[in-house]
């Protein structure tokens, strides 16, 4: 593939991974589509590889139908939380946050990010996923905390019901692996699998952002 400049695309919504890709210092462009956030597999890491790339691809069509001319790699992402095998995804409702919490209190869980990077040029698609795992330890959440902390709506709009960079971390005792991908992105393993992959593509580049 001849070396041309590349646009980076988020295929996210979320402020979290806005802020945390922006950390790059490379522009880059947010397209986040509606696109069901389903998947058959039981197996948590597929489930959530499953869903970054229904994202990612979603953009790519868009992209392919309306920017065909230029050439683009897409960032998508999906986290979920993971406990005894049981995947915690947003909750619907304040009730259900505090289910969740209750059910993590006093306990170590894992975080799964997954992150699919698909390669936009000359009409062609090369894709790579990679997910990252960091384990979580809650402290005994009491009531009293419980409550202050879904006072705060935090919780509502984040896998497992919180959010590491905020008032939650009131009770998490221990962060094991990658504290970024606790918040939404595994911003180094993005970093270094970015480098790889695009290495495949345009070899002979040194550092791939500059690529962008």
């Amino acid at each position: 593939m001849a070396k041309s400049k590349l646009k980076l695309i988020l295929a996210s919504a979320s402020p979290r991974r806005r802020e945390l890709i922006g950390h790059l210092k490379l522009p880059f462009e947010v397209i986040a589509l509606s696109v069901p956030e389903y998947s058959e597999a039981t197996d948590p890491v597929q489930h959530a590889k499953d869903i970054a790339e229904v994202k990612g691809l979603a953009v790519v069509e868009k992209l392919l139908n309306q920017r065909a001319s230029e050439a683009f790699m897409i960032v998508s992402a999906d986290t979920i939380v993971v406990s005894d095998g049981k995947i915690y995804n947003k909750p619907s409702n304040r009730d259900e946050a505090r289910k969740f919490l209750t059910d993590l209190s006093g306990r170590t869980h894992s975080v799964f990010t997954a992150v699919s990077l698909s390669l936009l040029a000359s009409g062609k698609v090369h894709r790579h996923s990679f997910v990252d795992e960091s384990k979580v330890t809650f402290d005994k959440i009491s009531d009293v905390l419980m409550e202050l902390y879904l006072d705060t709506g935090d919780s509502l709009d984040k896998a497992g019901a919180y959010g590491i960079q905020g008032p939650s971390l009131t009770f998490i005792s221990r962060v094991d692996g990658s504290y970024s991908n606790v918040v939404g992105f595994p911003l180094s393993r993005f970093v270094n699998e970015s480098q790889e992959f695009l290495n495949q593509h345009f070899p002979g580049v040194s550092s791939w952002p500059s690529l962008f």
